[in-house]
């Protein structure tokens, strides 16, 4: 098996177009494409995060809770690399999202830090 790299991540939302806005508005993610299921009465939206990686956000009706902790089994969290944290944390102050304290990653020297999507999904921000 020869992996090149992530295609994408799913993600799920409980507002679709909360998490349309966030995704698109917010974060600034570009639609690729946007196709209603009429079957499943759902969404598909695929985001362009760059060149290479990809996001897709899903609507279903009443999807159920995911327990979710810091250290619980499964996916952890969502990471963005950013060139510059303070900018991009001044852009989510401006939309009322709140960030946690900027860490150190003790092992890289990289300042970091942790927000959440409208779900609550925790999204880190990585310094290059």
């Amino acid at each position: 098996m020869n992996l090149k790299r992530i295609h994408h991540v799913a993600i799920i939302c409980s507002d679709y177009e909360r998490s349309k806005h966030f995704y698109v508005n917010v974060l600034g993610l570009e639609v690729i494409h946007e196709h209603y299921r009429k079957e499943r009465n759902s969404y598909k939206l695929d985001l362009k995060v760059n060149e290479y990686d990809q996001i897709e956000l899903f609507s279903f009706e009443n999807p159920p809770k995911r327990l979710s902790y810091p250290e619980a089994c499964g996916l952890r969290h969502l990471a963005f690399e950013v060139e510059n944290i303070e900018e991009a944390i001044a852009h989510l102050h401006k939309h009322d999202i709140e960030v946690e304290p900027i860490r150190m990653d003790p092992i890289t020297g990289k300042r970091f830090t942790f927000f959440a999507d409208p779900d609550g999904l925790p999204i880190e921000l990585y310094e290059t």
